[in-house]
């Protein structure tokens, strides 16, 4: 069963950058995407990012080429297995990024390549960013 993680949220102030990181174990396969989302309060959930940990393409959501970079590193674990770690660099912070950050993964390709949120379907538990002075 895939179990997501996420770290690295917090209060932040404008101008700001920020490294959110999602540990992803559980997977059985070699290609899986993984995502990053968030939903600012009262606002529906958008797509930032996404990508697949057997390759090197990357996907990003409208407007947030630039400011946003996702990347991937596999971990091996002393058990023989590994465990996948994606982040999410977001520079520049302004309030509107405000919200809670959601990794989520296991997505049909065309669900990935869109960052298709409704076809994802193991999911982080969220953590906010607050992007105030």
């Amino acid at each position: 069963q895939v179990h997501l993680v996420e770290s690295g949220g917090g209060s932040v102030a404008p101008g700001a950058s920020l490294t959110l990181s999602c540990a992803a174990t559980g997977f059985t396969t070699a290609h899986d995407c993984i995502g990053w989302f968030r939903q600012p309060a009262g606002k529906e959930r958008e797509g930032v990012a996404a990508l697949y940990t057997g390759g090197r393409n990357t996907y990003y959501g409208d407007s947030k080429k630039g400011r946003f970079a996702i990347s991937h590193d596999r971990v091996p674990d002393y058990q023989g297995g590994a465990k996948h770690m994606v982040y999410l660099q977001v520079d520049s912070l302004n309030p509107e990024d405000t919200g809670v950050y959601y990794c989520a993964a296991v997505a049909p390709q065309s669900a990935c390549q869109s960052i298709d949120g409704s076809r994802f379907e193991a999911w982080g538990q969220g953590i906010l960013v607050n992007v105030s002075s």
